[in-house]
């Protein structure tokens, strides 16, 4: 299984008989305002391009994973890709209203905690609070994903979320081979992070039973963590090994 990281949330989930996208931000440098105007520079969004090979790589996606409806996660130039090529999408029941909205081919929906047969194996939908405190209720429904195939590691999309019981359930009771984790530390211009702060990535990494894959990372401009900081925090906690900080168009092979 390769995983290819495109931009922030942006990956590829590929093995040798599928190729999966989740949350596709896809427009180009600039095209989203900025997501907080006084606590950070209100620099537009993203605030980096695709990289090259990311053209390559989408034109051999099979299937589409959608966690929730934040532009940063699907965006138009996104909807226009997942349209044009009338990519099959899995998604939550609670956004299945508004994509189909959109024209996005709903091939299945989710609930939470119920495991359903996807592909050659089964996805379960995950809760994904995304915030600490009352912010978490402003940003609306998220779903995480764990994915098993046939054959192939176990992977759980964590997703945008701060650090939780159902976090800990899937990594304690599922034991994924890879988890993924949102390393931004996103703040609005109001309210507490809306995701990790840097004591949970660090404890999600402790836990993690497989290889974590941080994300989330230096594109967008309510995200302050760098990958150099996330990196020297894990290094000075002994999980640096165990966790992959990838550059944009790079893949980590599992």
């Amino acid at each position: 299984m390769k995983l290819h990281h495109l931009r922030n949330a942006t990956l590829v989930i590929e093995t040798e008989q599928h190729v999966i996208l989740v949350d596709p931000m896809l427009g180009k440098r600039k095209t989203i305002p900025p997501f907080t105007i006084f606590r950070y520079n209100p620099h537009r969004n993203p605030l980096v391009s695709l990289p090259k090979n990311s053209r390559e790589i989408l034109s051999r996606v099979t299937h589409c994973i959608i966690t929730h409806l934040h532009p940063d996660h699907i965006d138009k130039a996104g909807e226009v890709f997942l349209r044009r090529k009338s990519i099959p999408v899995i998604c939550s029941v609670q956004i299945e209203k508004e994509l189909t909205k959109r024209g996005l081919n709903i091939t299945q929906t989710l609930n939470y905690w119920e495991p359903e047969s996807f592909l050659d194996g089964k996805i379960t939908g995950i809760p994904a609070i995304h915030g600490y405190g009352f912010i978490a209720k402003l940003m609306g429904n998220v779903m995480g994903f764990f994915i098993e195939l046939a054959n192939e590691k176990s992977i759980y999309i964590s997703s945008d979320t701060v650090f939780t019981e159902h976090v800990q359930k899937v990594l304690v009771e599922f034991e994924p081979d890879i988890a993924t984790v949102a390393c931004g530390t996103a703040r609005l211009d109001i309210g507490q992070p809306l995701l990790m702060r840097m004591n949970d990535i660090l404890k999600f990494t402790a836990l993690a039973p497989g290889k974590v894959f941080a994300n989330h990372l230096e594109a967008l401009n309510h995200c302050p963590t760098t990958r150099e900081q996330l990196k020297n925090a894990l290094a000075e906690n002994n999980l640096l090994s165990k966790t992959a900080i990838p550059a944009d168009g790079t893949f980590v092979e599992y």
